[in-house]
């Protein structure tokens, strides 16, 4: 799965629907690649982002200057995400952004926060570009080609399960995948979701690709997409907070998710294993201590004190 747990709320969602129109990226500056997940990784690993090897590791590199760089897509909640009431760098909060200041004290230096689009937070960290991504990253086999993925650090309690978000009109005619023939699929790039189009979907007329999966449930109820893959949980509370939104989970179909997708995980470039195996260890005593769970009970109240659900 791309994103697992709560996902974002109807402030959120504004702001993407405000970008949507705009054709801005609600981050400000990032140009997001264009293209599935394979083509953004097959891209991007094969430029380093450096000229030569200096022959230092990351992690000592990470060690000399002092300062761990974490990309993140700061939109998923209580994974990640923007606490309106403070500013800088203070306002990027959640269960991983704990994680994030978590390994830098254990490394010895300061965490810095990169907000990104999705698919410029895997891009930018197979580049090289940034040390590593902390955003609900789940397995996938392009990722583990691309880039080095930890131990997962989280798994849900809970069933997590994947299917399709669709207009209540059209519910006598879409029941499952396949009944997608001729019809138009939208998908969040980057993600597992985007997977299980590409695999359990038997034909369908386009697949469209967007940053956020809130920018699909857009597109099907504005009628520019007839169905969106995506997380339940992710849908059942988008569909909470817009009621009037005509749209609703298609009932008795599921994706099937492979055990191997399983646990949320931390990408770094390839080839840094010194840097994976010291990731690794921190992941262990932050499991040892329970600390994920608390920090991810922690920031999903707090995130609903803000109304971000």
């Amino acid at each position: 799965m791309r994103k697992k747990g709560v996902g974002i709320s109807l402030g959120l969602t504004a702001m993407f629907a405000a970008a949507a129109l705009t054709g801005c990226s609600v981050l400000g500056t990032v140009e997001a690649p264009v293209g599935g997940e394979a083509d953004i990784l097959a891209l991007a690993s094969g430029e380093t982002g450096e000229s030569e090897d200096s022959g230092v590791s990351r992690l000592e590199e990470i060690r000399e200057r002092g300062y761990l760089t974490v990309a993140t897509e700061p939109y998923f909640a209580p994974n990640e995400f923007i606490d309106p009431s403070k500013s800088g760098d203070e306002r990027y909060v959640g269960a991983d952004i704990e994680l994030a200041h978590y390994i830098a004290d254990h490394l010895g230096v300061e965490c810095r926060i990169v907000p990104l689009d999705f698919t410029a937070v895997l891009s930018s960290v197979t580049e090289g570009k940034y040390d590593m991504a902390i955003s609900a990253l789940a397995y996938t086999p392009a990722r583990a080609q691309a880039m080095e993925l930890s131990d997962g650090y989280y798994y849900d309690e809970e069933t997590v399960w994947y299917g399709l978000l669709v207009r209540e009109e059209d519910l006598d005619e879409i029941q499952g995948a396949d009944d997608l023939d001729g019809r138009t699929v939208v998908v969040q790039s980057g993600s597992l979701q985007e997977v299980f189009a590409q695999e359990q979907i038997p034909a369908y007329d386009e697949l469209k690709l967007v940053s956020a999966t809130t920018d699909g449930f857009l597109m099907v109820q504005e009628e520019k997409a007839d169905a969106c893959v995506t997380a339940a949980a992710t849908a059942e509370l988008y569909l909470e907070a817009n009621p009037s939104c005509g749209m609703t989970m298609v009932p008795d179909f599921r994706f099937t998710v492979d055990e191997s997708t399983q646990g949320t995980r931390i990408g770094m470039k390839k080839g840094e294993t010194e840097l994976l195996e010291a990731v690794n260890d921190i992941i262990g005593q932050m499991t040892e201590e329970g600390l994920y769970k608390q920090w991810y009970q922690e920031y999903s109240e707090y995130a609903a004190s803000l109304g971000i659900n």
